[in-house]
C-alpha cells in the first residue's frame, strides 16, 4: 500500500472521528499530530495526511459549500463516512494540483468501497467528477 493510500486512510479517520464526536477538526488535528510524534515509522502517510487536513481546515467553508452545491444529496443526509470521503478528496483536488483528478477520484472509490458501500463509491465518484469541472476546469477528467 502506497504511503499516498495510508496517508488517505490517516486523514479520513481524523475527519470521520471529528464528525462522530462533533469535535473541531484542528482539535483532533493537534491530538493525531501528538501521536504521529510518537510513530516515526509512519512519518511519510502521516505528513501527506496532515497537508490533506490542513487543505479541509483552510477551505472549510468552500469545500461544504462546493459539495453542497454539486451533490443531489443534502450534507447533513449523507453518512458521516461519505461526507468525510467527499471533504478529503475535494481537499486534495485544491491542494494536491499535481494529482492527477482521476487518480483523486479512483482513491475516493476505493475509500468508499472499502468503508461505505458501492453505491456511496459511485455517488461519491459522481460528485467528485463534477467537482473537478469547477475546481479544475483546464482538465479532462
Amino acid at each position: 500500500m502506497s504511503t499516498r493510500h495510508k496517508g488517505r486512510k490517516r486523514a479520513l479517520d481524523v475527519l470521520y472521528a471529528a464528525d462522530m464526536r462533533e469535535l473541531p477538526l484542528p482539535q483532533l488535528l493537534e491530538e493525531e499530530a501528538a501521536r504521529a510524534e510518537k510513530e516515526p515509522a509512519r512519518e511519510g502517510s502521516w505528513v501527506f495526511a496532515r497537508e490533506i487536513l490542513d487543505g479541509v481546515v483552510t477551505h472549510s467553508r468552500a469545500i461544504d459549500e462546493d459539495i453542497a452545491a454539486t451533490s443531489s444529496w443534502p450534507m447533513e443526509r449523507m453518512p458521516a463516512i461519505d461526507r468525510a470521503i467527499l471533504k478529503l478528496a475535494t481537499a486534495e483536488l485544491l491542494v494536491h494540483t499535481d494529482i492527477p483528478e482521476a487518480v483523486i477520484i479512483a482513491e475516493a472509490g476505493e475509500l468508499a468501497s472499502e468503508y461505505s458501500t458501492e453505491e456511496s463509491r459511485g455517488f461519491i465518484q459522481g460528485v467528485l467528477g463534477a467537482l473537478v469541472q469547477k475546481l479544475r476546469p483546464s482538465s479532462s477528467a
